[in-house]
């Protein structure tokens, strides 16, 4: 499987991932006690921003440029393999281990598998990034995420 044809298969995945965030995101409630943002908010814009970044994946791979390196696309598939699994164990540990911690171990794990090295750069920028969005949305527009587990604190 050529690249292109991968990053087609992997945007029409993703866009049936968001499409689905955004039929479900109709099924929580619009509006949560004490809170001005509803908590089917996050996960429709999410699901929207996978629909838009799919449909820009996929014009994109019609751009391309082909070619057969087979370690390069192994390459691709592993570190697709890696993100995947770190977006599952994000999911999963959202509610226990809280929104600062699991956003910042994922976008940390992710930045890394994209780029080799640059450990302080993408743990600064996981950092700043997870703590300026749990500010924005918890503080500044009155919602609700998990904080820090009971443990930590």
């Amino acid at each position: 499987m050529r690249t292109g044809s991968f990053d087609r298969y992997a945007s029409v995945l993703f866009a049936l991932i968001g499409a689905a965030f955004l039929f479900e995101s109709r099924n929580i409630a619009k509006s949560a006690y004490g809170s001005e943002v509803g908590p089917n908010v996050f996960p429709f814009l999410l699901g929207l921003i996978l629909i838009l970044l799919s449909v820009k994946l996929f014009l994109e791979s019609f751009k391309s440029v082909q070619n057969n390196n087979n370690d390069r696309e192994k390459l691709m598939v592993k570190r697709f393999l890696i993100i995947l699994i770190a977006s599952i164990l994000y999911a999963a540990f959202l509610e226990t281990i809280g929104y600062l911690i699991s956003t910042f171990v994922f976008l940390f794990v992710s930045f890394q598998t994209m780029e080799k090295g640059g450990w302080v750069k993408n743990a600064l920028i996981a950092g700043v990034f997870s703590f300026c969005v749990y500010y924005l949305f918890v503080v500044v527009l009155k919602g609700s995420l998990p904080g820090l587990p009971i443990w930590f604190s």
